[in-house]
């Protein structure tokens, strides 16, 4: 039997509605990154980029947070609220970035450069964050770096783009990158970026400083998430080509109906970040799986690394 528009449409209405009952007698609230799918956006308490949702998670007095992202998200929330049970409904939802660097690496770094602070993005994984001298998000990485006055030299982990706009940014200190990267986001091509500037000619670009220097060197605007609805929002321009993951324009569309959006590319996709749906929501929150649980010792060292992120303005 092949299913219909018009039975889709109603399976995920009655999915709504059950997330919405299970939501009240579970005492959760379900927090959702942007790049999530238009539906799983559409049921959020609130929605937002990796330093809003941390954030947001030690504002929240339910019980029980449904996180809509991917692990280390989750983590990131578990750290900061140990009270809680944090629920990430899709347990394979990881960051291939957050893979890409382990402690030995750590430990190396620190080795060949002991007058170093290690600074970690937030896109790793919790025993990284322990390890580290203190976190950042994209939002705020060249803040973060500036307000280390201690520190001439940073090994920063593990996004080497985002390293390298840093170091752009704050040419007086030497910055120490890994090889990590987003595989979303290098795939964004500065052939890519000119071929839709041709197409658009009065356009703004805007795009996330995970992506190749050449093609950031091209952008009108370097943002996170967040930024980008904080530029759109003051621009007097009608039109923007977004250079992040495609889920960012469907939050734009509705935030600004007056404006225009065209990706940058097809190919920025996050194949994690689309494994959340509807129906496993409805699952985590009926049966409480997964939760993303960090153990006491390394919980203790990241929110230390978070904490003083989260202390800079």
């Amino acid at each position: 039997m092949v299913r219909t528009q018009q039975d889709e449409t109603k399976y995920r209405e009655e999915l709504k509605e059950r997330i919405a009952e299970l939501k009240k007698d579970k005492d959760a609230a379900i927090i959702v990154h942007n790049y999530q799918r238009p539906e799983i956006q559409d049921i959020a308490d609130i929605k937002g980029d990796s330093l809003a949702l941390s954030r947001a998670a030690t504002r929240i007095g339910n019980d029980v947070i449904i996180f809509c992202g991917v692990r280390f998200m989750a983590e990131s929330a578990s750290i900061l609220n140990p009270g809680k049970k944090i629920i990430l409904p899709v347990i394979e939802a990881g960051c291939p970035l957050a893979d890409m660097v382990n402690l030995d690496q750590i430990k190396a770094k620190r080795q060949q450069f002991p007058d170093a602070a290690v600074v970690c993005y937030v896109n790793s994984l919790a025993e990284i964050k322990a390890e580290s001298d203190i976190c950042c998000t994209s939002g705020n990485a060249v803040n973060i770096v500036k307000s280390l006055n201690e520190y001439r030299k940073i090994i920063f982990i593990p996004d080497k783009n985002l390293g390298l706009y840093v170091a752009s940014q704050v040419p007086e200190k030497e910055i120490i990158t890994l090889e990590g990267f987003c595989p979303s986001h290098v795939r964004l091509s500065k052939a890519d970026v000119l071929k839709v500037k041709a197409s658009h000619p009065g356009a703004e670009f805007l795009v996330h400083p995970e992506c190749y220097p050449e093609v950031v060197e091209l952008a009108d605007g370097v943002c996170s998430t967040k930024q980008m609805f904080d530029y759109i929002e003051v621009s007097k321009c009608k039109e923007f080509i977004i250079g992040t993951e495609t889920g960012l324009l469907y939050g734009l569309e509705k935030k600004f109906p007056g404006r225009k959006f065209y990706s940058a590319s097809v190919n920025l996709l996050c194949a994690d970040m689309k494994l959340t749906t509807l129906g496993w929501v409805a699952h985590a929150l009926e049966f409480m799986e997964h939760e993303i649980k960090v153990p006491e010792n390394i919980r203790v060292k990241a929110k230390r690394t978070l904490d003083r992120m989260l202390e800079v303005k």
